[in-house]
Protein backbone atom coordinates (compact mmCIF):
# COMPACT_ATOMS: atom_id res chain seq x y z
CA UNK A 1 0.00 0.00 0.00
CA UNK A 2 1.25 3.66 -1.35
CA UNK A 3 0.68 6.14 1.52
CA UNK A 4 0.73 9.53 0.44
CA UNK A 5 0.17 13.10 1.72
CA UNK A 6 -1.02 16.08 -0.14
CA UNK A 7 -3.09 19.67 -0.36
CA UNK A 8 -6.22 19.35 -1.36
CA UNK A 9 -7.88 22.93 -1.39
CA UNK A 10 -5.74 24.64 2.10
CA UNK A 11 -6.30 21.17 3.85
CA UNK A 12 -3.76 18.53 4.37
CA UNK A 13 -4.95 15.04 3.54
CA UNK A 14 -4.08 11.60 3.50
CA UNK A 15 -4.69 9.31 0.67
CA UNK A 16 -4.09 5.27 -0.86
CA UNK A 17 -2.50 5.13 -4.27
CA UNK A 18 -4.15 3.03 -6.46
CA UNK A 19 -2.99 3.36 -10.07
CA UNK A 20 -3.19 7.05 -11.32
CA UNK A 21 -5.51 8.34 -8.80
CA UNK A 22 -5.20 8.54 -4.83
CA UNK A 23 -8.24 7.79 -2.77
CA UNK A 24 -8.42 9.93 0.91
CA UNK A 25 -8.58 8.40 3.85
CA UNK A 26 -9.94 9.47 7.08
CA UNK A 27 -8.64 8.57 10.61
CA UNK A 28 -5.29 8.49 12.18
CA UNK A 29 -2.52 7.23 9.27
CA UNK A 30 -0.55 6.19 11.89
CA UNK A 31 -3.29 3.87 13.55
CA UNK A 32 -6.90 3.31 12.65
CA UNK A 33 -8.19 5.12 9.23
CA UNK A 34 -10.19 3.88 6.44
CA UNK A 35 -10.78 3.93 2.95
CA UNK A 36 -13.72 7.42 2.07
CA UNK A 37 -15.41 7.61 -1.58
CA UNK A 38 -13.15 11.33 -2.31
CA UNK A 39 -10.55 10.22 -5.23
CA UNK A 40 -8.06 12.78 -7.56
CA UNK A 41 -6.21 12.33 -9.70
CA UNK A 42 -2.95 11.58 -9.08
CA UNK A 43 -1.26 14.00 -11.33
CA UNK A 44 -3.26 16.86 -10.16
CA UNK A 45 -2.52 16.99 -6.82
CA UNK A 46 0.13 18.97 -5.01
CA UNK A 47 2.26 16.64 -2.79
CA UNK A 48 3.52 16.98 0.46
CA UNK A 49 6.26 15.20 2.53
CA UNK A 50 4.80 12.18 3.64
CA UNK A 51 5.16 12.79 7.19
CA UNK A 52 5.96 15.75 9.73
CA UNK A 53 8.89 14.38 11.60
CA UNK A 54 10.10 15.52 14.79
CA UNK A 55 13.62 14.26 13.72
CA UNK A 56 15.29 12.56 11.08
CA UNK A 57 18.08 10.37 11.98
CA UNK A 58 20.57 9.64 9.59
CA UNK A 59 23.11 6.99 8.97
CA UNK A 60 26.81 7.58 7.67
CA UNK A 61 28.76 5.27 5.55
CA UNK A 62 26.34 2.17 5.93
CA UNK A 63 27.18 1.09 2.32
CA UNK A 64 30.09 -1.09 1.96
CA UNK A 65 31.20 0.54 -1.47
CA UNK A 66 30.81 4.02 -0.10
CA UNK A 67 32.70 2.85 2.68
CA UNK A 68 35.62 2.52 0.21
CA UNK A 69 34.21 5.50 -2.11
CA UNK A 70 35.36 7.57 1.18
CA UNK A 71 38.56 5.91 1.80
CA UNK A 72 37.70 4.60 5.55
CA UNK A 73 37.17 1.58 7.54
CA UNK A 74 33.92 -0.88 8.47
CA UNK A 75 32.99 0.53 11.68
CA UNK A 76 31.22 -2.35 14.45
CA UNK A 77 28.27 0.06 15.24
CA UNK A 78 26.60 2.79 13.13
CA UNK A 79 27.59 5.83 12.36
CA UNK A 80 24.05 8.30 13.29
CA UNK A 81 23.67 11.77 12.91
CA UNK A 82 20.63 14.39 13.05
CA UNK A 83 18.72 16.48 10.38
CA UNK A 84 15.84 18.31 11.50
CA UNK A 85 12.33 18.02 10.37
CA UNK A 86 12.45 21.37 9.60
CA UNK A 87 14.65 20.70 6.51
CA UNK A 88 12.06 17.96 4.95
CA UNK A 89 10.97 19.27 1.46
CA UNK A 90 8.23 16.93 -0.89
CA UNK A 91 8.50 15.67 -4.11
CA UNK A 92 8.67 17.74 -6.69
CA UNK A 93 10.08 20.72 -4.54
CA UNK A 94 13.23 23.08 -4.81
CA UNK A 95 16.26 22.43 -3.25
CA UNK A 96 17.63 25.38 -2.10
CA UNK A 97 21.59 26.29 -2.81
CA UNK A 98 22.63 28.16 0.29
CA UNK A 99 24.89 31.15 -0.34
CA UNK A 100 28.42 30.57 1.52
CA UNK A 101 28.43 26.75 0.40
CA UNK A 102 30.79 26.07 -2.94
CA UNK A 103 29.63 21.99 -3.25
CA UNK A 104 26.24 20.58 -2.65
CA UNK A 105 25.60 16.87 -3.39
CA UNK A 106 22.71 14.29 -3.72
CA UNK A 107 23.06 10.98 -1.49
CA UNK A 108 20.12 9.03 -2.60
CA UNK A 109 19.24 6.82 0.50
CA UNK A 110 16.03 4.40 1.77
CA UNK A 111 14.17 6.09 4.15
CA UNK A 112 12.41 4.31 6.94
CA UNK A 113 9.32 5.76 8.09
CA UNK A 114 8.61 4.97 11.93
CA UNK A 115 4.53 4.10 12.69
CA UNK A 116 4.33 4.25 16.51
CA UNK A 117 6.35 5.32 19.82
CA UNK A 118 9.68 3.01 19.71
CA UNK A 119 11.75 3.19 22.42
CA UNK A 120 14.63 -0.07 23.35
CA UNK A 121 13.28 -1.94 20.60
CA UNK A 122 14.85 -5.07 20.08
CA UNK A 123 15.81 -6.25 16.56
CA UNK A 124 13.62 -8.82 16.13
CA UNK A 125 10.56 -6.32 17.26
CA UNK A 126 12.00 -3.61 14.42
CA UNK A 127 9.07 -4.31 12.39
CA UNK A 128 6.42 -3.67 14.42
CA UNK A 129 7.56 -0.57 14.40
CA UNK A 130 7.95 0.80 10.93
CA UNK A 131 5.23 2.25 8.64
CA UNK A 132 6.66 2.03 5.44
CA UNK A 133 9.58 3.15 3.19
CA UNK A 134 10.22 5.83 1.25
CA UNK A 135 12.94 7.44 -1.06
CA UNK A 136 15.17 9.86 0.49
CA UNK A 137 18.26 12.54 -0.72
CA UNK A 138 20.45 13.53 2.16
CA UNK A 139 21.59 17.04 0.83
CA UNK A 140 25.05 18.11 1.71
CA UNK A 141 26.75 20.94 1.32
CA UNK A 142 29.92 18.95 1.66
CA UNK A 143 32.56 22.30 1.66
CA UNK A 144 30.67 23.08 5.32
CA UNK A 145 30.80 19.24 6.66
CA UNK A 146 34.86 19.36 5.89
CA UNK A 147 34.89 22.55 7.33
CA UNK A 148 33.27 21.81 10.61
CA UNK A 149 34.75 18.47 11.14
CA UNK A 150 31.29 17.47 12.48
CA UNK A 151 27.95 17.04 10.49
CA UNK A 152 25.45 19.21 11.85
CA UNK A 153 25.15 22.27 9.36
CA UNK A 154 25.97 20.55 6.18
CA UNK A 155 23.41 18.60 6.32
CA UNK A 156 20.33 20.92 8.18
CA UNK A 157 19.68 23.63 5.85
CA UNK A 158 15.91 24.03 4.78
CA UNK A 159 14.90 21.95 1.72
CA UNK A 160 17.75 19.47 2.57
CA UNK A 161 15.80 16.50 3.37
CA UNK A 162 13.83 15.16 0.02
CA UNK A 163 11.44 12.74 0.83
CA UNK A 164 8.70 10.95 -0.67
CA UNK A 165 7.01 10.62 -2.90
CA UNK A 166 4.85 8.26 -0.32
CA UNK A 167 5.29 5.50 1.96
CA UNK A 168 5.20 1.73 0.76
CA UNK A 169 4.36 -0.40 3.73
CA UNK A 170 5.10 -3.44 1.75
CA UNK A 171 9.03 -3.43 1.07
CA UNK A 172 11.64 -6.19 1.06
CA UNK A 173 14.35 -3.66 2.58
CA UNK A 174 17.15 -6.66 2.41
CA UNK A 175 16.92 -6.49 -1.48
CA UNK A 176 15.88 -2.76 -2.85
CA UNK A 177 17.97 -1.42 -5.93
CA UNK A 178 18.39 2.17 -4.79
CA UNK A 179 19.55 4.77 -7.64
CA UNK A 180 20.54 8.52 -8.28
CA UNK A 181 20.08 10.17 -11.50
CA UNK A 182 21.24 13.74 -11.90
CA UNK A 183 19.28 15.49 -15.16
CA UNK A 184 18.31 11.99 -16.19
CA UNK A 185 22.31 10.28 -15.85
CA UNK A 186 22.60 7.71 -13.64
CA UNK A 187 24.94 8.51 -10.89
CA UNK A 188 24.56 6.03 -8.13
CA UNK A 189 23.59 2.32 -8.14
CA UNK A 190 23.02 -0.04 -5.63
CA UNK A 191 21.34 -2.39 -3.60
CA UNK A 192 20.46 -2.47 -0.02
CA UNK A 193 21.88 -5.72 0.12
CA UNK A 194 25.39 -4.08 0.21
CA UNK A 195 24.38 -2.58 3.77
CA UNK A 196 26.62 -3.05 6.73
CA UNK A 197 23.53 -2.47 8.96
CA UNK A 198 20.38 -3.75 7.91
CA UNK A 199 17.28 -2.44 9.14
CA UNK A 200 16.84 -4.28 12.57
CA UNK A 201 19.71 -3.44 13.70
CA UNK A 202 19.81 0.62 12.67
CA UNK A 203 16.17 0.52 14.57
CA UNK A 204 17.48 -1.47 17.42
CA UNK A 205 20.37 0.65 18.28
CA UNK A 206 18.89 4.16 17.43
CA UNK A 207 16.26 3.65 19.71
CA UNK A 208 18.30 2.07 22.35
CA UNK A 209 20.14 6.15 21.97
CA UNK A 210 16.90 8.04 21.96
CA UNK A 211 13.11 7.70 21.29
CA UNK A 212 11.51 7.78 17.89
CA UNK A 213 7.98 8.60 17.50
CA UNK A 214 5.58 8.16 14.60
CA UNK A 215 6.36 10.29 11.53
CA UNK A 216 9.89 10.06 12.14
CA UNK A 217 11.87 9.18 9.62
CA UNK A 218 15.48 6.93 10.11
CA UNK A 219 17.83 7.87 6.62
CA UNK A 220 19.78 4.08 6.27
CA UNK A 221 23.02 6.07 4.28
CA UNK A 222 24.19 5.74 0.93
CA UNK A 223 25.71 3.91 -1.55
CA UNK A 224 28.87 5.25 -3.69
CA UNK A 225 28.26 7.96 -6.51
CA UNK A 226 27.96 10.82 -4.36
CA UNK A 227 28.50 13.83 -6.27
CA UNK A 228 27.33 17.77 -7.07
CA UNK A 229 24.57 19.38 -7.63
CA UNK A 230 24.29 22.88 -9.19
CA UNK A 231 21.19 25.51 -9.73
CA UNK A 232 19.05 24.27 -12.79
CA UNK A 233 19.77 20.59 -12.07
CA UNK A 234 17.20 18.07 -11.33
CA UNK A 235 18.29 14.96 -8.90
CA UNK A 236 15.94 12.03 -8.99
CA UNK A 237 15.93 9.09 -6.24
CA UNK A 238 14.88 5.81 -7.48
CA UNK A 239 13.99 3.03 -5.21
CA UNK A 240 12.37 -0.30 -6.96
CA UNK A 241 8.91 -1.32 -5.57
CA UNK A 242 8.60 2.76 -4.42
CA UNK A 243 8.74 5.16 -6.71
CA UNK A 244 11.29 8.44 -8.10
CA UNK A 245 11.82 11.50 -6.01
CA UNK A 246 12.22 14.53 -8.17
CA UNK A 247 13.79 17.79 -7.39
CA UNK A 248 14.87 20.39 -8.66
CA UNK A 249 18.26 22.77 -7.55
CA UNK A 250 17.63 26.64 -7.43
CA UNK A 251 19.94 29.12 -5.92
CA UNK A 252 19.36 31.05 -2.73
CA UNK A 253 17.63 34.76 -3.40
Amino acid sequence: MRIVRFRAGREARYGVVEGDSVQEIAGDVFGRFRATRKKHRLKGIRFLPPTEPRKIVGVGLNYRDHVVEMGFEIRDEPVIFLKPGTAVLPHRGKIVYPQGSNRLDYEAELAIVIGRYAKNVSAKSARRVILGYTCFNDVTARDLQRKDGQWTRGKSFDTFAPVGPWVETSLDPHNAPVRAYLNGQLKQNSNTANFIFDVPYMVSFITRVMPLFPGDIIATGTPSGVGPMKPGDTIEIDIESIGRLQNTVIRQS
